[in-house]
């Protein structure tokens, strides 16, 4: 078993370097040699792990997936729906530094998708996943939606959050947030409404 722990610990090491230099460099510097390099391995144990480029970013962006999902997974319930609401979207926005770091790397990775067909799965999954949780928000705050708008809603408030991340993304590491959240907040208040 411990050998297993070590092969887990060191892909996802290797993932992390897949980010810093994405982050650095761009996606078109992740190569077999640069992320070795970065992560301090000789290239012979990288290509144990991950045979090809592609197998490397791919682990990387469902490490992503997975770490973000297990964030969200992570928020306690309080019992008010706007709380929760505002609690689950604020994990979508990169206000952290693992979130922000999450993001960046998530766009190259969605940029290198038509080059790394494998990534394409990825982002489809991603993609729905933030779908699910807006709809989880949507009958949360406003459970007497009929299916057809509760699903538009839900759609309405994935692009906001989108475009919010976005936003927040431009502007500078250490500016402020909170506009951002006030606008969230703005959303969940009309969606409570809605009941």
């Amino acid at each position: 078993m411990p050998r297993r722990i070590d092969l887990d610990q060191r892909r996802e090491q290797l993932a992390e370097a897949v980010w810093s230099t994405i982050r650095r460099s761009g996606v078109g510097a992740v190569s077999v040699r640069t992320v070795a390099a970065e992560a301090g391995v000789a290239v012979g144990s990288l290509r144990h792990v991950f045979p090809t480029r592609a197998e490397l970013l791919r682990f990387s962006a469902e490490l992503m997936v997975r770490r973000a999902t297990e964030r969200v997974r992570a928020t306690a319930p309080s019992g008010d729906a706007s709380v929760d609401a505002l609690a689950l979207l604020r994990h979508l926005l990169p206000t952290q530094p693992d979130s922000r770091t999450e993001l960046e790397v998530q766009l190259a990775l969605i940029a290198e998708a038509p080059a790394v067909p494998a990534l394409t799965a990825i982002r489809d999954q991603s993609v729905h996943q933030v779908r699910v949780l807006a709809r989880h928000v949507v009958d949360s705050l406003a459970p007497e939606l009929a299916p057809p708008r509760a699903e538009a809603e839900a759609l309405r408030l994935a692009a906001l959050t989108d475009g919010l991340a976005l936003q927040l993304l431009a502007q500078p590491a250490d500016a402020p947030v909170e506009w951002a959240l006030d606008v969230l907040r703005d959303e969940i208040a009309r969606l409570s409404a809605l009941a």
